[in-house]
């Protein structure tokens, strides 16, 4: 299980950064779609991966913190430092698994949003380009 929880966890960290933007980009998709295109469950499939999602941001802050607390202290031996993961990941799971079966509906939700007349593919325009700007005294 400890493998398990570790291999979940480690999976999940390609996901993590944009969790945010893609729960926020499916709820607005989601207002946007035809109410007979939506299947009943989503509204509650983005609440429950919102949901662990805060959760694994806590634990992640908290497993951050107590790191960041070891530091002052001697030397933490390899084998803390491991159970201190096991632990966090192990406390993960749920949400984890909460991603792994209900993080489809983000998908779902994306394809409708596609095929719907007037396509609704984001919650927030892409930022205009920025010009390159190039330092000062130099050409080329």
């Amino acid at each position: 299980m400890v493998q398990r929880d570790s291999e979940t966890w480690r999976a999940f960290q390609e996901v993590r950064p944009s969790a945010r933007e893609l729960l926020a980009t499916a709820a607005v998709q989601l207002q946007h779609i035809n109410a007979g295109d939506i299947e009943p469950r989503w509204a509650w499939q983005l609440a429950e991966l919102a949901r662990a999602l805060e959760k694994l941001e806590t634990l992640q802050r908290g497993h951050a913190e107590v790191r960041e607390a070891r530091r002052a202290l001697p030397p933490v031996s390899q084998e803390e430092f491991v159970d201190s993961l096991a632990e966090r990941n192990e406390e993960a799971w749920d949400s984890l698994d909460t991603w792994a079966t209900q993080g489809r509906a983000l998908l779902g939700i994306h394809a409708v949003a596609l095929k719907a007349p007037t396509r609704i593919l984001g919650a927030v325009p892409a930022p205009a380009a920025s010009p390159v700007r190039r330092p000062a005294g130099r050409r080329g």
